[in-house]
């Protein structure tokens, strides 16, 4: 296997599939505790200063796919704020060490997502320290696996789930938008449950389809000003909110129904982030089938300036 991420290799042999044999987390779920940690590109993610001086939020960011974000940005040249949960702060400050190490600008702001005070809060730090905002990545999400359905999801939940993953993409976007200059980005973490649900994660569903249509619809409303809105929408990706809210048999194979027979790790992603961190110009047209998570997937990146989303399958 190639140390980097720039030389072709066989997507099979890139990974193996995570042992999750046993894998229970409480909520959560932290790196740490994890059998087999996540790959977030510690050792492979080379940067070539395509973010250089940008500044980025990240929300997630102490861990899984937002980790792997925050370390191929700052490996780019990009300061990185986090938001993450107390309950991760041993995470966040991982996470902060690796940005550091890189060469880049770290924060990392504690706090609970479902209110509007803390999505404010969080690009008010941001730019307090950075002077600015250039990249918001809206990542942090909740779900909770319900084996009956519908008979299942309480009404708390939902709340939860709609608070965290709708609500605060809302407020952080609105919030953020007064701060951003004209060839700024927003990117939203969708899932291929926005296109494949699944019963059990009915709620989550719900949310990750919605923020495909936020993203088409934002990229429009944002184009007269010059900021890019993007969707990365990644399939089953090892991170510690698996174990943390999946049944064990769920979790001991998970990933394994792809065409590559695994899971996908968070830093096969993070060079997607990058791409719509950078990219400039009217965009591309792509479509995209298969990958490590893909097995009904594909992308459709516009062909006008307003919009490039991607259905990201690895």
């Amino acid at each position: 296997m190639s140390n980097d991420q720039h030389t072709p290799q066989d997507p099979q042999q890139q990974h193996d599939q995570p042992d999750g044999e046993g894998e229970q987390l409480d909520h959560p779920g932290t790196t740490g505790a994890m059998g087999e940690e996540p790959d977030h590109g510690e050792d492979s993610y080379e940067g070539s200063g395509k973010l250089k001086g940008k500044r980025a939020v990240i929300t997630g960011g102490d861990s899984g796919i937002g980790r792997a974000v925050a370390l191929a940005f700052a490996r780019e040249g990009a300061h990185v704020a986090i938001g993450y949960l107390e309950a991760e702060k041993e995470d966040a400050q991982r996470t902060v060490e690796l940005v550091e190490t890189s060469g880049a600008k770290a924060l990392a702001v504690a706090g609970d997502l479902r209110s509007e005070e803390e999505c404010s809060r969080l690009i008010d730090s941001a730019v307090a320290q950075f002077g600015g905002i250039d990249i918001l990545v809206n990542n942090a999400a909740y779900q909770m696996a319900q084996e009956g359905g519908i008979d299942d999801i309480t009404t708390d939940q939902f709340d939860r789930v709609l608070k965290t993953n709708l609500y605060a993409m809302f407020w952080l976007c609105k919030r953020a938008v007064t701060h951003m200059e004209p060839g700024s980005t927003i990117i939203n973490t969708s899932s291929i449950q926005a296109t494949s649900p699944s019963p059990e994660l009915l709620d989550y569903a719900m949310t990750k389809a919605g923020i495909v249509n936020f993203t088409k619809g934002l990229a429009m409303d944002l184009a007269d000003r010059g900021i890019r809105v993007n969707s990365v929408a990644p399939g089953p990706i090892w991170t510690p909110l698996i174990p943390a809210t999946m049944p064990e048999e769920t979790v001991e194979s998970f990933g394994e129904q792809t065409p590559l027979g695994r899971a996908g790790q968070p830093a096969e992603l993070a060079p997607a982030y990058v791409f719509f961190a950078y990219i400039t110009g009217s965009g591309v047209q792509l479509h995209h089938r298969g990958g490590a998570g893909g097995h009904r997937g594909y992308a459709v990146l516009s062909t006008r300036r307003t919009a490039v989303w991607v259905n990201h399958r690895c």
